[in-house]
């Protein structure tokens, strides 16, 4: 829906992302890009007014704005990440601001360059626009030295360069002057190399172009009947999530967003989390998003092939790099003030052993599912027994678990499950190939690893499954037991376990992952995706009518833009959190699925 705004907002989430798959932004109420990384999304944030606290939004953004302004109306182009964003003044003047990353194919290949474009269309009346376009370098460090020329200006950085090309006069933009804005106004942040043709001509066919890519992406989608528009901005911002160049899926576009005011839960999520990744194609392949899941698939492989022996990280750079070191950005005072910043995220070395189950879950469809451009083989069963291995080995020993807790280890209940998947995916690969003897060996394994969990995570005086071998306490993750097809939802143990995790967890329409305290105290905010988790959870239980309360009561808590971070504060629905989450996204299309009506009873 469009909204109204008088003046420029202070820090919030009321962000709209924008991106092509190599590159991406947010946007703000304003219409200014106040987030950015160059030359991926993992990069240093050429656009960084998002973390420089609320006095220090004129660095690091990119503002268009009217003199005499009055109104700010947002909204995206149907079925795409276009956004348009309309100013409006005092005087009846007003422009159109269309802001995209092109994405299309051309010359036989997709055309997603490092590029930011920016159209700017008056409307009606005599608006004259102030031009603010400030970038910066070494993550907030220093503003970015300018050269220029008649047509363009130059952004130097130590790695990459970018140029500014446009139609409008170079002098207004170097002075932020505000000037009379009469025809059409085209600006294209990129490469620094020469523009080729027409800018205002280029940058128009580069919308339409771009527009026709993302609507005949959607026009693919099994989209539910119900909640249509929430699922379909959903699966476009999981899309963009992707680093197409190697596959690769982030948890989130952006660093430092903290879980709750002054809470140092400051987390950079701009890298390709396996377990994240694996519930993002989860969901995008229910809708038949098949070009996602094969390039993560793809990524996947890549991962196997320079494991030692199999082992996997939690995490890995959206180019496969395995280090992911962790500083802290000084320069940058954080989202409203709420430092630190941190860069890179140290739990690339912590044992998180669900990893290995979320590898192997996504590559058993490619067994079996004749869709695909390359559908797996023995060669490829042959390198995941090596990821199996290690699930088997490491389903009964301590790990920093799905939480990723830093000060202590524990053999989690949701790692040990995911290594029985491992291993009953396997048996089922097996099976498929006609590999007899390996479908014994993984079939055993699998119960093997089940009795070992019912024995060690059945908290037998509480009559629940507990999160962790020998343990009491409970997690939201507990109710992915079904999901995971370990247990069946009418199973007296799993019904159990809901009510305790219910009676624990949850806080009235919301869920927290756990309530004990953790290495920053007790946790202030609900963990989006449990809600979601809780929400399936009532629907498997024949629930309903309350699943569906709670599910329209998450949509009513979106952004503007249709999306939701990762946390929200459960007495006052503020988002917190890094945005666009994955995870939260995932929730919003699976819930949709499962509580939609059918097609066929549609009249």
């Amino acid at each position: 829906m469009p909204i109204s705004q008088a003046e420029t907002p202070s820090s919030s989430l009321e962000l709209w992302p924008i991106g092509n798959c190599q590159v991406s932004g947010l946007i703000d109420q304003s219409g200014a890009l106040v987030w950015g990384c160059i030359p991926r999304v993992d990069g240093d944030p050429t656009f960084c007014a998002l973390l420089r606290g609320d006095a220090g939004q004129d660095l690091g953004t990119w503002r268009f704005t009217l003199e005499n302004q009055t109104k700010v109306t947002q909204e995206y182009v149907r079925n795409t990440p276009i956004l348009r964003t309309r100013l409006e003044d005092a005087s009846g003047g007003a422009v159109d601001i269309f802001d995209f990353c092109p994405r299309f194919e051309r010359q036989g290949r997709m055309y997603r360059p490092v590029a930011y474009a920016r159209i700017v269309r008056p409307v009606s009346g005599s608006p004259r626009i102030q031009v603010t376009l400030t970038p910066m370098n070494g993550y907030g460090a220093s503003m970015a030295p300018i050269t220029h020329g008649s047509n363009h200006i130059r952004y130097l950085n130590d790695r990459h360069a970018l140029r500014l090309t446009t139609n409008a006069a170079v002098g207004y933009v170097l002075d932020e002057r505000y000037f009379r804005i009469e025809r059409e106004l085209a600006f294209f942040l990129g490469p620094d190399e020469p523009f080729d043709g027409n800018i205002s001509h280029e940058l128009d066919a580069m919308l339409r172009h771009t527009e026709s890519y993302w609507q005949l992406w959607v026009r693919g989608l099994a989209t539910p009947i119900d909640w249509q528009e929430a699922v379909i901005r959903a699966a476009i911002t999981l899309k963009l999530c992707q680093h197409e160049e190697t596959g690769a899926i982030v948890a989130a576009l952006t660093t430092s967003i903290p879980e709750a005011p002054n809470s140092q839960r400051n987390w950079d999520y701009r890298y390709c989390w396996i377990r994240d990744s694996y519930y993002t194609v989860q969901a995008l392949n229910r809708l038949g998003a098949l070009d996602v899941l094969e390039k993560y698939l793809s990524y996947l492989r890549n991962l196997v092939d320079d494991s030692h022996a199999g082992v996997i990280q939690p995490l890995y750079s959206v180019s496969g790099a395995k280090e992911v070191i962790e500083w802290e950005a000084d320069a940058l005072p954080g989202y409203r003030g709420m430092g630190p910043v941190r860069i890179g995220n140290a739990a690339y070395y912590q044992i998180q052993n669900d990893v290995y189950g979320q590898i192997i879950i996504p590559n058993i469809q490619a067994f079996s599912d004749h869709r695909l451009l390359r559908m797996a083989n023995k060669d490829d069963f042959t390198s995941l027994e090596k990821v199996g291995e290690l699930a088997w080995k490491m389903h009964d020993q301590p790990d920093a678990g799905l939480w990723e807790l830093r000060t202590r280890t524990a053999v989690h209940t949701y790692s040990s499950v995911m290594s029985w998947a491992a291993c009953d995916r396997l048996a089922n690969a097996a099976e498929v190939l006609g590999l007899r003897d390996r479908h014994k060996v993984w079939k055993e394994r699998a119960d093997t690893v089940r009795k070992n969990i019912d024995a060690g995570a059945w908290y037998e005086d509480g009559g629940h499954y507990a999160a962790s071998f020998g343990g009491k306490e409970l997690d939201a993750s507990l109710l992915q037991l079904v999901e995971l097809n370990y247990v069946t939802a009418d199973d007296p143990r799993f019904q159990a376990t809901l009510k305790a995790v219910e009676t624990n967890l949850r806080r009235g329409e919301h869920m927290l992952r756990y309530a004990n305290e953790d290495d920053f105290g007790l946790p202030e905010t609900a963990f989006n995706i449990c809600t979601f988790w809780l929400i399936e959870a009532l629907h498997m239980d024949g629930r309903d009518e309350e699943a569906r309360h709670i599910f329209e009561a998450m949509l009513a808590h979106r952004t503007r833009s249709g999306l939701l971070s990762e946390d929200m504060d459960f007495e006052t629905s503020e988002l917190w959190g890094n945005f666009p989450q994955t995870y939260s996204l995932v929730g919003i299309i699976n819930c949709a699925g499962l509580l939609s009506r059918s097609w066929r009873d549609w009249r």
